[in-house]
């Protein structure tokens, strides 16, 4: 069963101060978080800390996942782009054919412009 994302800001999310924490134990905490499904633990009502449950946490790895998958297949394909003309200047006539290119005469085919 995995719980829909939702991103709270920081100040938005259920607070136990650290004392509390000590107080309650891990158990007292964990009841907040299964709960709450998170708990941000404060010190001097300053947030330090942000307790996830399982459940919240894996919800947050696979809406990442999710968010960066279109990147990613864009970068994939860029990269494989990059590798093969890498792999085109490393081949071991590479050097043959750019002199060859540079030693040939330019061809403007018509479209010389002077500005």
């Amino acid at each position: 069963m995995s719980l829909p994302l939702k991103l709270d800001s920081l100040d938005d999310l259920p607070r136990a101060p650290a004392s509390d924490v000590k107080k309650l134990g891990w158990r007292g905490v964990m009841r907040t978080v299964a709960r709450e499904g998170r708990l941000a633990v404060t010190n001097h009502n300053t947030p330090e800390a942000v307790i996830l449950s399982a459940q919240e946490y894996d919800a947050m790895l696979r809406a990442l996942a999710a968010a960066g998958a279109p990147q990613r297949g864009a970068l994939e394909e860029l990269r494989a782009r990059f590798d093969e003309r890498l792999a085109a200047l490393q081949a071991d006539n590479a050097g043959a054919r750019l002199r060859a290119v540079m030693d040939a005469p330019a061809t403007l085919r018509g479209r010389v412009r002077a500005r």
